[in-house]
């Protein structure tokens, strides 16, 4: 079971970090403030289904690693503190205080320097957790590096 569970909970998880990453960048580009406040203002209730998927992905992942630490198992798992911190520590007080800047109107550039910082940390964990979704795809034999004469 964990062997199904896992994959479809980081799929959730890597699908809603891109949703709010994406949500964002688009709502910024379209200059209204009005989308701007109602994806900032969305983007904290979509914890709620971030946080167990998160959750869920590493505690599953622990239980299949079994206790291994080397090679693809032992990268994945070193990436893990670093995708937790920076969510923990960048990401969640970051998309609260733009939350609360968006609902109050006040695009300052507190704001903007925020936003800049939260797309670059958003950015960073999607990329270590695409990698971690591609070392997994190579631990269960879904995915092969290609050698290089067949490229």
């Amino acid at each position: 079971m964990k062997k199904l569970i896992h994959p479809i909970a980081g799929a959730v998880a890597i699908l809603t970090i891109a949703t709010f990453w994406l949500s964002t960048a688009f709502s910024e580009l379209s200059g209204s403030h009005e989308v701007v406040v109602a994806v900032k203002t969305a983007i904290p209730w979509g914890f709620l289904l971030l946080i167990p998927a998160l959750a869920v992905t590493g505690g599953t992942g622990f239980s299949l690693a079994k206790g291994r630490k080397a090679g693809l198992i032992g990268a994945k798992l070193k990436r893990m503190p670093l995708i937790a911190a920076n969510g923990l520590l960048v990401l969640i007080p970051s998309a609260l205080f733009l939350a609360s800047k968006a609902k109050a109107g006040e695009f300052d550039p507190a704001f903007y320097v925020v936003q800049a910082l939260e797309l670059i940390a958003g950015a960073a964990n999607l990329v270590l957790l695409g990698r971690n979704m591609r070392d997994g795809l190579r631990i269960t034999g879904r995915f092969r590096r290609r050698h290089a004469s067949t490229r």
